[in-house]
């Protein structure tokens, strides 16, 4: 019996002690992050700060109750060569379990030099949080595999690669606060980019993105005020370059949802119309925007609507678009309930446009409709019901 108290009471000493994992890492000093992290007993809790610039691939995998923290200036850098494993992120998080990364920045080359992302978080990890964290270089940070992440004030610009912020295999990511931008370069590039993933977000600014928000594959879009502690309500997607083509882009079964959020996008779109503009909503998806959508001056159309989808708005403002300002096509619906003040859709190329196939419900909750060129726009929600 005195052996076994004994035993336990060494038992517990090393859990004891081990639980008090606390690591600094001075890359400047030629130390390895990797290596430290490889030191950790991983189903304890540990924090590492990280200091200098590292240049390496750090592999976070099968972690749980991590914190790293960055000092002033502490930099993850990728390496000029790629070794034969050929690694997807210069950050990889998989596989793990509340892990707090802050305060870092993730420098990346451009493509071909890195396969995908300069942060990537995968293999089912949950209660991740990526807070007051920046990134360079090739796509931005790259969420799959059903994982959950929080994004708090993160900045990320992308000079290569497709998307800033990806949500992808049926992910969910929270956006709070930060900012998402792209250099002047002849790349095409979303910010948003959500495929059979679901982000909520708030308090964001895009900028100069060809398409801001990409909304596909069954996924969906969420702005909501989640947070009372964020710095911002209000999603700003500008784009003062002039070289966006869609604000957002919802398409092939997805959503759009704006809640206690506003979506408020200007300058959206390009002067020849077509398809681009500030929404785009097509191939069975729906636009729930209620009075949360403010668009204006889009060089193409305000809100387009087509291919067997609809658009709900109740107090949203579209006003001075080059061409439609409300665009319903091949059998497509958008419907305008009441609210006060009224939907507003004036001062566009045409207010109100819809197809012999399409049918806009609620005119008489719009207001300042000019030009209209629609014979199909129900004055209230239905026809007369029996």
């Amino acid at each position: 019996m005195m052996r076994f108290f004994a035993l336990a009471a060494l038992l517990f000493s090393a859990t004891s002690t081990f639980a008090k994992q606390t690591r600094t890492v001075n890359c400047t000093e030629g130390e390895s992050l990797n290596f430290t992290l490889a030191t950790l007993i991983k189903f304890l809790p540990a924090t590492v700060t990280v200091k200098g610039t590292c240049t390496e691939y750090v592999f976070i995998e099968g972690f749980n109750d991590l914190t790293l923290t960055g000092a002033p200036g502490a930099t993850l850098q990728q390496p000029n060569t790629i070794p034969q494993t050929n690694p997807l992120f210069v950050l990889s998080i998989k596989a793990s379990r509340n892990v707090t990364v802050s305060g870092l920045a993730v420098r990346s080359l451009s493509s071909p030099n890195v396969l995908l992302s300069s942060i990537g978080i995968g293999g089912g990890s949950n209660q991740i949080r990526l807070q007051d964290v920046s990134t360079d270089g090739s796509w931005g940070i790259f969420i799959y595999e059903a994982s959950q992440v929080w994004l708090v004030r993160a900045t990320v610009n992308i000079s290569s690669g497709y998307a800033a912020i990806s949500a992808v295999d049926k992910s969910d990511v929270h956006i709070v606060d930060g900012l998402i931008e792209r250099p002047t370069n002849s790349n095409f590039n979303a910010g948003v980019y959500a495929a059979s993933g679901h982000v909520t977000m708030q308090g964001m600014t895009i900028r100069d993105m060809q398409q801001s928000i990409n909304i596909d594959t069954s996924g969906s879009v969420d702005l909501v005020n989640f947070d009372l502690t964020a710095a911002g309500i209000d999603v700003i997607v500008d784009n003062p370059s002039g070289t966006n083509f869609n604000g957002a882009r919802v398409s092939d079964s997805s959503s759009l949802n704006l809640s206690s959020a506003k979506l408020r996008i200007s300058n959206a779109g390009q002067p020849f119309g077509g398809d681009t503009g500030a929404v785009f909503v097509g191939n069975g998806s729906t636009l729930s925007a209620g009075a949360s959508l403010v668009v204006s001056n889009s060089k193409g159309q305000g809100v387009i609507v087509t291919n067997d989808s609809h658009a709900q708005l109740a107090g949203s403002s579209i006003t001075g678009s080059a061409h439609g300002g409300l665009v319903v096509l091949n059998l497509s619906t958008a419907s305008v309930d009441f609210n006060n003040p009224l939907t507003s859709i004036t001062g566009n190329g045409t207010d109100l446009f819809c197809d012999s196939q399409s049918r806009i419900s609620g005119g008489l909750n719009i207001a300042n409709a000019i030009t209209v060129s629609c014979n199909s726009v129900l004055p209230f929600s239905y026809e007369n019901l029996p």
